[in-house]
Formats: C-alpha cells, structure tokens, sequence
C-alpha cells in the first residue's frame, strides 16, 4: 500500500520549528532579564556590559539645536533666540507712519533699548532688514524696506561704539513670514530685523 503524505504535513513541520525557535528565544530573554547585569535603567546588558556615564549635550556646537521666540502681547515685537544670533523683528506700524520711513517716538525708545543691548553683549557686527508687504509696486517695496532699514540703522548707530559694522539691506516683499493674503499676514511681512550675535556664542 502506497503511504500518502497529507498536504498539512510540510506547513505543521514550520510550524512546530517556528514555535521551538520562540520559546528558545523566550528563554534567553527572561535569563537575561533576571540575571545580574541589569542596569540602573532596567536595561538588560550582556555579559557584564556597562552602560557609559551621562554625557551633557553641548549645544553651543549646534548653532540651531535651540531657538527661543518671545514676542510682546500685540504681536508688534518678537524675539529669537538661538545659539548663534538675537533676532528682534519690529513691525513696521510701531516704527513709521503709513509708506514713511520717519522713525516714531516710541519707536526710537525701543531701537535705543536695543542698542544697548548690543553693546552690553559687545557684539561687533550687527544686520538691519526691511521688509514690506506685497501691496503697490515691488519696486516701491524695494525703495521703502532700504529707507526703513537704513533709518533704524541710523537710530542703532548712534548708540554704538564707531567700531560696529553693519549690514544694511531692504528686501521689499521677498521673504514674507505669514501669508499676504489678509492684512493680518501682511502687517507681520511689514517689519524691519535686527539681528546680531551675542558674546561667547
């Protein structure tokens, strides 16, 4: 008589060693988990293996691993912090009047601030942008944002050591930082930046 090997043979065999290979593995694992290598952590370790000591991150090799915004309640001032640079961004409408740049009162006592800030940090170089919205004609943009920047740069200067270098420049509408599809979005694009880099960073 002829034997017959059932279908199911072949796939219950790889079932059965798959199995085996599970619990084996299963084993090992709880052998480790209850040897005397365990680390502080609850980790197993091999064979008498030592985690190393905690390292504290340098962060000053980094120069964006941290960056910290804080702006006033009106959204009129922000600051960024990181491990390279201080960047204030003003808004254009606490600054200048409607398409001037004639800096305001209250705006040469904030740039003033910041100009002291800068010679308390002893900061060498210092940038000035300006930038606009998309409304009226880019070259219009172009001719403002410079004005603008060149005025605050003006305004920082003379509360600066004669040593500090600038770079001054107007981006018109380039580079907007909210949509200029509301005025929301564009009084944010409306803004001049001051950005300077600290000592030690």
């Amino acid at each position: 008589m002829r034997r017959i090997r059932s279908r199911f043979t072949v796939p219950l065999f790889t079932l059965t060693l798959l199995s085996a290979a599970l619990n084996v593995a299963a084993g090992g694992i709880q052998q480790a988990a209850a040897g005397p290598h365990r680390s502080g952590t609850g980790l197993a370790l091999r064979g008498g293996a030592t985690l190393a000591p905690p390292r504290i991150l340098d962060i000053g090799s980094d120069a964006v691993a941290i960056r910290q915004v804080v702006g006033d309640q009106d959204g009129s001032e922000r600051r960024q912090d990181t491990n390279a640079e201080v960047t204030y961004e003003l808004q254009a409408e606490v600054l200048f009047a409607k398409d001037s740049a004639q800096l305001s009162s209250s705006a040469q006592s904030r740039i003033a601030a910041i100009a002291r800030e800068i010679s308390q940090q002893q900061s060498s170089k210092v940038r000035v942008f300006g930038f606009t919205d998309d409304l009226g004609s880019s070259a219009h943009g172009d001719v403002l944002s410079t004005q603008r920047a060149r005025a605050v740069q003006t305004l920082l200067a003379d509360g600066l050591p004669p040593t500090v270098r600038f770079e001054t420049r107007g981006f018109g509408e380039r580079h907007p930082i909210a949509s200029n599809t509301a005025e929301a979005g564009r009084r944010e694009n409306r803004r001049v930046e001051i950005s300077f880099q600290p000592t030690g960073r």
